[in-house]
């Protein structure tokens, strides 16, 4: 099935088509159009068709996985059931309150949602999941969130490190999604603890990436992975 297919088979009412075709006429028409534009992606949001609502299948990869590839999701999946590992342990012993449970539990929500997907992804193909001890890390309110914001923005590093090892498009666009909502958690969490102070959301103009050796050197060195 071409583009074109795909798209009328998720966009049965045109709503997707007709904002698109609003997006090309807002460029001409200036701001009255651009409200129109805009009003109408509003309403695709509250429809429940916003990009959160779509989920990462990572269907067209399916059966069709180079062994690099394979290497990467793995990976990426080890880093996803620690995540998801973490987000569970603290909502059970860090005595949560406030913004900061509300985060920890969209965060573990998320990373479950991720450690979901590269498993299907990866079917037969994917590895096991390390037991994790987190001790102290989720002990209390403030060790969960200093330990959420070093892992989140190692996600962050991790992914960006392997974006341009990846061959298949559709694990490079997929992958790409989960960075988006890793760098999400990180810039919540920063602001959790710092709220507009050190450390800050968005401390610098463009994200350091980190090679898979130096962050599974970092993960090691934290002994969570049993």
């Amino acid at each position: 099935m071409d583009d074109q297919g795909k798209l009328a088979e998720l966009d049965r009412d045109g709503a997707i088509r007709e904002l698109g075709a609003e997006a090309s006429a807002a460029a001409v028409d200036g701001g009255a159009t651009r409200a129109a534009f805009l009003a109408r992606g509003g309403l695709l949001v509250g429809a429940g068709l916003g990009l959160g609502s779509l989920p990462i299948a990572f269907a067209g990869a399916q059966g069709g996985l180079s062994s690099g590839d394979v290497r990467i999701l793995n990976y990426a999946l080890t880093l996803e059931y620690l995540e998801a590992a973490f987000y569970a342990d603290a909502l059970r012993r860090a005595g949560l309150r406030g913004n900061a449970l509300a985060f920890a539990r969209t965060a573990h929500s998320d990373e479950q949602a991720h450690v979901d997907a590269l498993k299907r992804t990866l079917g037969g193909r994917a590895v096991a999941s390390p037991r994790f001890d987190f001790a102290d890390a989720t002990g209390s309110q403030d060790a969960f969130l200093r330990t959420a914001l070093t892992l989140e923005n190692t996600g962050v590093s991790a992914y960006q490190g392997q974006a341009p090892l990846i061959a298949s498009r559709d694990v490079l666009a997929a992958a790409g999604a989960i960075l988006a909502v890793e760098a999400r958690h990180a810039a919540w969490v920063s602001d959790l603890i710092g709220r507009g102070q050190d450390p800050l959301p968005a401390p610098d103009a463009f994200s350091p990436a980190m090679d898979m050796r130096a962050v599974l050197s970092a993960v090691r060195s934290t002994g969570f992975i049993q």
